[in-house]
């Protein structure tokens, strides 16, 4: 027997009956199996050691061009997966598949935040990083080939927000994890930035979750742990509930729409839709990066523009649309 094997049967003696077991996962197409590593550990490695997760690092979670303390859309998705792991580790599920599904969940988001998921959807129509996420990771990486990942790890990928609720528990906590992850280290960036203060958090929120970032997570996992225990659905309280609507809504508010925010995140969303337009007229300028032969189409745009850094959009955006500073 080997280590995977023994793995994959230890996961039937300890994990719960409603979680996920790698044995039992699915892929589009079918390989040798690993003889270390279940299919939902391949899976982590695969995206921790992808191209569009390595990007997270220079891209924006709300401040654009923060500074060294400030979170980036990769420790965003290093918190997630932290946060999920402990849930799922509490409600006896399956670890490495909600890290998975935590690392995955972001690698589909723009440049500038959910200003440049605004911004493609304005050029396009459609737009939503949850599905670009997706599309990544089974259509762009490994040039166009994708990395074959598990049914259950893409459905959670897509489910991570939006109409989709994901079919597996661990798919669920990632859900819930990942906001609670922004809400939390939001609050304490906004802190850190003097967008805020501990005061004007509202009464409901400090009275159920705390007034610190530490006392928050930990009173929101405690919440979902025994709301979700022994059930085959994750859940919160219905008061856990309604105070995560407040202090979201306090966070949209405050934080998320502040005037002080508005003119970088203008900017930012003239960035990307201008460099939507120049790909639109200068498609030559993008072939390199596309993965077929046919004509490019805006989906193809979308892709490559996606997929940009905060910092390297800025550049693309200076080399076509400002003039070059000629030195004596």
């Amino acid at each position: 027997m080997s280590i995977r094997e023994m793995l994959e049967e230890r996961e039937y003696t300890i994990l719960s009956p409603y979680a996920a077991k790698s044995r039992e996962s699915v892929r589009d197409r079918e390989e040798e199996q690993d003889p270390y590593r279940t299919d939902f550990q391949r899976d982590r490695d695969r995206i921790l050691h992808s191209k569009c997760f390595r990007r997270l690092k220079h891209k924006t979670q709300v401040y654009i061009a923060p500074g060294d303390h400030y979170r980036t859309r990769m420790t965003h998705t290093l918190e997630v997966g932290q946060i999920g792991r402990t849930i799922a580790r509490a409600l006896r599920l399956n670890e490495d598949l909600t890290e998975a599904i935590a690392m995955g969940h972001d690698v589909g988001h723009t440049p500038f935040g959910h200003v440049g998921e605004y911004a493609l959807r304005d050029m396009v129509g459609h737009f939503n990083h949850n599905e670009q996420s997706l599309r990544m990771v089974e259509s762009i990486e490994k040039n166009g080939r994708g990395l074959n990942l598990t049914t259950a790890v893409r459905d959670g990928i897509l489910g991570h927000t939006g109409s989709h609720i994901p079919i597996t528990l661990e798919g669920q906590i990632i859900r819930t994890a990942d906001r609670i992850a922004y809400l939390c280290h939001d609050f304490d960036d906004a802190l850190r930035a003097h967008m805020l203060k501990v005061d004007d958090l509202p009464k409901e929120v400090v009275q159920v979750f705390g007034d610190t970032h530490s006392k928050m997570i930990t009173a929101m996992v405690t919440d979902m742990v025994t709301s979700s225990m022994d059930q085959p659905v994750i859940s919160m309280s219905e008061r856990g509930v309604e105070t995560m609507n407040i202090f979201r809504r306090f966070m949209f508010e405050r934080v998320y729409r502040a005037p002080s925010l508005i003119p970088d995140r203008n900017k930012g969303d003239y960035v990307v839709k201008h460099l939507f337009m120049y790909y639109k007229e200068h498609p030559e300028a993008i072939r390199h990066e596309i993965h077929h032969d046919n004509p490019i189409t805006d989906q193809d745009i979308v892709d490559y523009v996606a997929g940009l850094t905060d910092n390297y959009a800025i550049k693309l955006f200076t080399e076509y649309y400002i003039p070059k500073v000629w030195d004596n």
